[in-house]
């Protein structure tokens, strides 16, 4: 999917590159506009890739240490958790994060109780985090 929407880019950026060739102060106009999207989309496209790259050096370090967190969730027959053993789980995560809030491994280990849960944007930012925490530790 990622290559399709690369091409799309590539196609639209060489289409504003040739409006903005083109010497009309209409086609530079739009071929400025247009140059806009792509842009942004490989600036957008290049954050996530860095960032599914970081969590899964984070995650290959976990494996390696055989340190990788479980959860005991009880789970709906739709294979979501149930909202008291979400909130259990989250607990026990949740003050491991604060009793060490400098430690990226506990961040990552809510991070993927919040990802597990279906609640993507806590687990994203709990990630963000683990990334930020191992940086600076100098662990990896």
């Amino acid at each position: 999917m990622t290559a399709l929407v690369v091409t799309y880019l590539v196609l639209v950026a060489e289409r504003s590159f040739a409006l903005m060739a083109s010497g009309e102060p209409i086609g530079i106009a739009i071929g400025s506009a247009m140059i806009f999207l792509p842009a942004v989309a490989f600036w957008g496209i290049f954050m996530e890739l860095r960032f599914g790259l970081r969590i899964e050096k984070l995650g290959s370090f976990l494996m390696k240490e055989n340190a990788w967190p479980s959860f005991p969730f009880e789970l709906r027959p739709s294979g979501r958790p149930t909202k008291p053993s979400a909130e259990a789980v989250f607990d026990i995560y949740r003050e491991k994060v604060e009793a060490d809030e400098k430690n990226w491994k506990s961040w990552f280990a809510l991070g993927l109780a919040y990802d597990a849960a279906g609640d993507r944007a806590r687990a994203r930012k709990a990630m963000r985090q683990a990334i930020s925490l191992s940086n600076n530790s100098k662990t990896l």
